[in-house]
């Protein structure tokens, strides 16, 4: 991205430059638009943010149908919202009016942007593309793509607790979890989780079939994380967690395939309450699409059993697992718990199901998040089907998103953090969720607003999905994108505040192209080699394909 000082830089979002625009470049103020490079469906709120370095009160942008070359709205600045970093005048404009499916394009003083679109159709593709980096993140026989199969071995030995067991152990196949190649349990199954809850939530608009086999490709992606987390269940007090150790770090940049360390991954094995919470949830949803869905009770009694049986030995566990080497370790057990309660009571009728997924949920509370750590709402969601009242945890949880949304000029819904593109998306997910039950559109402006900073509407003018919007991420910390040039459907873990990301001393692999935007609140990197800030995650790519696909017009 370069940074060419012409008069406007407009962005569907990125920095441009025409050769039309090269007069009078002193005599013209420099602007910097940010909105969503995606585009927008007709009855969207629209919503875009300039940032400039001169007032601009009074003066006009105008919005031009791109097929008539004609104006059809004209967008009168007010007073400056204030200062953003190295811009001392910054502005918010609404162009929701703006509803006829079309390609339009700004126009500033005798410049033009980018043409951006409107269409009801506008985000079909990006959920296919979002499940085609689950493609890339597979790991054993499962018909990878991008690399070939790989760690065949999985695993060569057992770690529990503080002893190693020379014992190998079948748990190839899943997924590798993120840039790396070490695969856990908990992310799996939140990622398998959302998948089949993706399908359960809309079985039309999660039904795409693309290679005709009569299987949603969904469900197929599902059914990978399905197999790897029977595997896991190593003993009836005993999942494996964990495949691989932090060795995996540090042996270079490669292919999976070519791992040095590809005969030498050991299995780590613990149990916790979070951990069967989970299990169980994933599982008894999946028992019963196998049986609704492929009429395959073999499978479907299968999945159903483990479900019941680790669920049963939950008050013989410590309340979270802290097997493996310290990553994914959640904080309390109750949300997923509850959710693996209520799952169970969906599939079986039985009361006491129930009755535990209540009193469980009620003391997971709201959690005022959303992450792999943080699913409180959804069996709150769940619930809320039986006992309307635990809609109300949903509504704190997008009050205070909502509250904090007004407080910056980017109407981020959260504080930023490590993994913040994954929560902006999971506030989104929040409100699809409460909608359903309500059908109340209050929230949908904070909902929107959250999709329109992952697609462009943030400082720096990116899309946060490889391959949608005119500037995408490219650089990702994830060494197959890295070797093979590309990442469908990858999506970046997004920014932090510059304090956390400088601790942990990465060493860039380039200069900063977006050193203009940064400020101590809001900083981004596209560069490999930042794994705060732009390394794509499978529960990531999870709970962003469950939006997307939420807003996809009707089944393709």
């Amino acid at each position: 991205m370069k940074s060419f000082r012409v008069s406007i830089i407009l962005s569907m979002v990125i920095i441009f430059f025409l050769p039309s625009c090269t007069l009078n470049l002193k005599a013209e103020p420099e602007i910097f638009i940010r909105f969503n490079q995606v585009g927008y469906q007709p009855n969207d709120i629209k919503m875009a943010v300039i940032l400039s370095n001169n007032k601009l009160e009074g003066k006009s942008i105008y919005i031009y149908n791109k097929k008539r070359n004609e104006k059809i709205f004209e967008i009168n600045l007010g007073n400056s919202l204030g200062e953003y970093g190295n811009f001392p005048f910054t502005y918010r404009v609404d162009f929701s009016s703006v509803k006829s499916a079309g390609e339009y394009y700004f126009k500033f003083a005798q410049q033009n942007s980018y043409i951006f679109r409107i269409n009801e159709n506008i985000y079909n593709g990006l959920a296919d593309s979002l499940l085609q980096f689950f493609r890339v993140q597979r790991c054993g026989y499962t018909d990878p793509f991008l690399h070939k199969v790989c760690h065949i071995s999985d695993a060569t030995s057992i770690i529990d607790g503080q002893k190693v067991i020379p014992k190998t152990i079948d748990v190839t196949g899943g997924w590798h979890d993120a840039g790396d190649y070490v695969k856990f349990l908990n992310t799996t199954a939140v990622a398998t989780y959302l998948l089949l809850f993706s399908y359960d939530f809309d079985p039309v608009k999660f039904g795409f079939d693309s290679n005709k086999n009569g299987t949603p490709d969904i469900l197929e992606e599902a059914k990978i994380g399905l197999d790897w987390m029977l595997r896991s269940y190593y003993a009836k007090d005993k999942l494996v967690t964990q495949v691989q150790d932090l060795r995996d770090h540090d042996v270079g940049w490669r292919l999976p395939e070519e791992d040095a360390l590809g005969f030498d991954r050991p299995a780590f094995v613990g149990m916790g309450k979070n951990l069967i919470g989970i299990y169980s949830a994933t599982m008894a949803l999946a028992s019963r699409i196998w049986d609704n869905k492929f009429h395959f009770p073999e499978f479907s009694k299968k999945c159903l059993t483990v479900a019941e049986n680790i669920y049963s030995i939950r008050n013989q566990v410590q309340d979270v697992d802290s097997s493996g080497s310290g990553m994914y370790l959640d904080k309390n057990y109750e949300g997923k718990l509850a959710l693996g309660a209520v799952e169970l009571y969906m599939t079986t009728f039985k009361t006491n199901y129930l009755n535990d997924a209540t009193t469980l949920a009620d003391q997971a509370g709201s959690d005022f998040w959303w992450s792999w750590g943080n699913l409180n709402s959804l069996a709150h969601y769940r619930l809320a089907k039986f006992i309307p009242r635990f809609a109300d945890f949903i509504v704190k949880n997008l009050e205070m998103f909502n509250k904090k949304m007004k407080q910056n000029l980017f109407e981020k819904g959260t504080d930023l953090t490590w993994g913040t593109n994954v929560t902006l998306l999971g506030i989104t997910l929040q409100n699809i969720l409460y909608k359903k039950l309500t059908n109340d559109s209050k929230y949908d402006s904070l909902a929107l607003s959250q999709r329109d900073y992952i697609l462009g509407k943030n400082p720096w003018g990116i899309s946060f999905i490889s391959g949608f919007g005119k500037n995408y991420t490219k650089n990702f910390h994830h060494q197959i994108s890295f070797l093979k040039k590309k990442l469908p459907g990858g999506f970046s873990a997004g920014p932090a505040t510059k304090n956390f990301v400088d601790k942990a001393k990465i060493s860039y692999d380039k200069p900063d192209l977006y050193l203009k935007f940064q400020t101590d609140n809001d900083y981004y990197r596209d560069d490999r080699m930042d794994y705060i800030t732009n390394e794509p995650t499978i529960t990531g790519n999870a709970t962003a394909l469950f939006v997307m696909g939420n807003m996809v017009s009707g089944n393709k």
